[in-house]
């Protein structure tokens, strides 16, 4: 009788948890080829300003610098992981370029495609706060552009990677087999799905300045949890700064001269806030900010809640996607091994610009988010600051700069 009692009292307690658990349908996994071997070039009497949208639903705007594409994103009941792949080959720019892969935020009535399209401007900014850098910070119907991965393009993969071109083949070190045909990143994204569900519009620009320029494609993959009662966590997504200078924007050496700092307001109803920062520097003279070492600060009302120096020493590692990089001799003394033994002798060996260290990017690399995470923060108005206190000014064709671009992500 006991055993009979039992079994009825777990038999009960599992059909109330069942029914208490509502089953939340699912809408299945996405794979969506955003762009398809699309050409980002410098094209100004082929696209103006704006263009509408081609063929395969490509917009391009400032000359073709940009493409962007409306897609549409399902909402998602439970919860989902987010990864973006972007892939790159150069059409015939052999340069190291700026590239930005964004979305336009949803609730901004000003964005890049609604200036380029003149039925907006940039908000205007207090010249003597922002020296007239427009677009950088929000303001009013403003947000600034989200950016979904920061890169930055090789020296001529795919349109140098021929072995047969005579220049490229003698380029090629002896631990290289072969010279890569593109370059292909991929990150995780899933903090910025609220930023994506629904129809939104993105895009990819390349600070290309060539006819020829490059072939990008995009693709977004969304995957849904097998677990049928796993709700989808809700976060929010806050643009704070963005500096890449995509449509009518200056080169941003702002950051020799002084800090930047963007006001936000943080809900109640925030939890697990965190701040996203992406930053590399440039300028790619002898001494240029793009191969020194400069510490970055960021705070928020004030308070420092994280510093580094931004900076990769790694970036031999990508010399296959490097073929058409400048090589110079550099001679040493090298052990190698001779008939009785090691022997040394003052050997040159190549060292390309691609191999040199730089501020947080290499030719050929993606550059990933610096997440801070802000646990003490509480509800109400606050501002984000940035500062780099030894970053150069700009000198003319030295162009030195830093593009930075932050956001905050909370649940909700």
């Amino acid at each position: 009788m006991r055993t009979i009692f039992i079994l009825f009292s777990l038999l009960f307690t599992l059909t109330v948890n069942a029914a208490s658990h509502k089953e939340l349908p699912a809408k299945g996994n996405l794979s969506l080829q955003v762009f398809d071997n699309a050409n980002v070039r410098f094209l100004p009497n082929t696209y103006p300003s704006f263009s509408e949208a081609d063929s395969d639903g490509i917009i391009h705007l400032v000359n073709g610098r940009i493409i962007l594409k409306k897609i549409q994103i399902p909402d998602y009941q439970r919860d989902v992981t987010v990864s973006l792949k972007v892939t790159v080959a150069s059409n015939g720019d052999r340069w190291d370029k700026s590239g930005s892969c964004f979305v336009l935020p949803k609730n901004s009535a000003v964005n890049l495609l609604s200036i380029a399209q003149g039925k907006n401007k940039f908000p205007e900014v207090d010249s003597l706060k922002l020296e007239n850098m427009v677009g950088i910070i929000p303001g009013k119907n403003y947000l600034p552009t989200i950016e979904l991965m920061r890169f930055m393009t090789p020296f001529g993969v795919g349109h140098y990677s021929e072995n047969d071109d005579s220049l490229s083949s003698k380029r090629r070190p002896v631990y290289i087999p072969k010279w890569e045909k593109c370059v292909q990143w991929e990150q995780d994204i899933t903090d910025l799905y609220a930023a994506l569900k629904g129809e939104v519009y993105v895009g990819i620009f390349i600070d290309t300045w060539t006819a020829e320029g490059y072939i990008a494609s995009m693709e977004l993959n969304i995957k849904e949890t097998p677990i049928a009662c796993e709700k989808l966590i809700r976060r929010h997504v806050e643009p704070l700064m963005n500096t890449v200078y995509y449509i009518g924007q200056s080169y941003p050496d702002i950051f020799a001269r002084k800090s930047v700092s963007a006001d936000f307001v943080l809900p109640k109803n925030a939890k697990n806030v965190r701040l996203k920062y992406i930053v590399t520097g440039h300028g790619g003279h002898s001494g240029g900010d793009e191969f020194v070492q400069k510490k970055n600060i960021l705070s928020v009302d004030g308070k420092e809640v994280y510093s580094f120096i931004p900076w990769r020493d790694d970036c031999a590692s990508f010399r296959r996607f490097n073929p058409a990089t400048g090589v110079w001799l550099i001679e040493r003394l090298a052990a190698y091994i001779g008939e009785d033994g090691y022997k040394t002798k003052m050997v040159e060996e190549p060292l390309a610009s691609s191999d040199l260290s730089r501020s947080n990017w290499c030719p050929g690399s993606d550059v990933v988010p610096e997440e801070i995470p802000l646990k003490e923060l509480q509800a109400g108005k606050h501002t984000f600051t940035v500062s780099i206190p030894d970053a150069q000014p700009g000198n003319g064709e030295e162009l030195n700069h830093w593009l930075v671009s932050a956001y905050l992500v909370w649940d909700e």
